[in-house]
């Protein structure tokens, strides 16, 4: 399966699997989890005690049609997060950057769900 895929997807599928055994969401502490494409980004919140989500959002949503995969559109997904977490009393989480590197967009949603009020 690795040697198929491309360099850099092998390299953050790596890093992902070698984050992922260490980092675990329980239901006092879930873990908010980052995907991202080109165009899109998707953030959810996870029990894994459970398997549950228990919140999400994504620009895929028609009240966030206007924010794109940029990072001020990271910022304000993140902000978005944070206040949904709030309204659900979650106020802290464990950060799951699924294999991305700590920059740029990913870092720009770490940063507006922390101005929100969540504690990594």
């Amino acid at each position: 399966m690795l040697r198929k895929m491309l360099e850099k997807d092998r390299k953050r599928l790596k890093r992902k699997v070698h984050i992922r055994k260490t980092l675990s969401g329980t239901a006092e502490k879930p873990r908010m989890t980052v995907t991202r494409s080109n165009k899109n980004l998707s953030i959810q919140v996870i029990d894994d005690t459970k398997g549950h989500t228990l919140v999400s959002a994504s620009t895929l949503e028609k009240e966030l049609k206007g924010i794109r995969a940029t990072v001020p559109g990271g910022a304000e997904l993140g902000e978005l997060m944070g206040k949904r977490l709030l309204e659900k009393n979650i106020k802290s989480v464990v950060f799951d950057r699924n294999g991305y590197l700590y920059h740029g967009i990913v870092k720009a949603i770490a940063d507006g769900a922390r101005k929100a009020g969540v504690q990594f």
